[in-house]
């Protein structure tokens, strides 16, 4: 297999996979956004998110559309970000809906704008999206390696270092990573109920009160 990095764009490219950006205005204006709107940190780690499905998705034999699963990576997490956070939404619904509204005034079919909105709400999931639709299933495989090392035996030390220099990780990542999700969802606690995110601000916040299922069921208007 061989392996090039372009340094000054900043792409992978695994010729034997075909994993590449792919080559169009659409998205060359989603890395255009994305980068003046995300830290380093996230437009870095959305980046190899992108990668990682990719090549996840050729192993596995998937046929799905690159342009797709790049919208999907590189917004998965701008839900994150202050000009995208909402008071009340998931920080993954938020992220879902800045891509719908930029695919939508780009004219992308609303089939296709419905993929990628399901992708990003979905990724936080574990369990489901590996049953859906490629692009959802594949951002969520991106996402799970880059962030919690899942699957990292599947890919090659070369496929993981190509990635890694083209999109440096960075000094402890994981404790930024933490604390990234930390500073987007601190101001709307409620919101991790019933996913991941809720170790993070129990991780971060010791004040934080987790809100118990069986306790909504127990206090819900419901006599018995």
């Amino acid at each position: 297999m061989i392996l090039r990095t372009n340094p000054e764009e900043k792409v992978v490219t695994l010729t034997s996979q075909r994993v590449t950006i792919p080559d169009t205005k659409l998205a060359r204006e989603i890395t255009e956004f994305v980068r003046d709107t995300e830290s380093d940190l996230l437009f870095q780690h959305s980046s190899r998110v992108y990668h990682w499905g990719a090549l996840a998705g050729n192993r596995r034999g998937l046929k799905f559309d690159a342009e797709l699963l790049y919208a999907g990576a590189m917004f998965h997490d701008l839900g994150l970000t202050a000009a995208h956070s909402s008071a009340h939404e998931r920080f993954e619904v938020d992220g879902a809906n800045a891509a719908r509204a930029f695919l939508r005034g780009r004219g992308i079919a609303v089939h296709d704008v419905d993929t990628v909105w399901a992708a990003i709400a979905l990724h936080t999931t574990p369990g489901i999206p590996q049953h859906m639709h490629p692009v959802i299933a594949l951002l969520t495989a991106g996402v799970e390696m880059d962030v919690l090392g899942m699957a990292y035996g599947e890919y090659s030390r070369q496929e993981r270092e190509a990635v890694v220099d083209a999109h440096p990780r960075g000094p402890h990542f994981k404790e930024a990573i933490i604390q990234a999700f930390y500073d987007g969802i601190k101001h709307k606690p409620a919101t991790t109920f019933g996913n991941v995110k809720a170790d993070v601000l129990a991780d971060k916040d010791p004040t934080f009160t987790r809100i118990n299922f069986c306790s909504v069921i127990r206090r819900s208007a419901w006599h018995e």
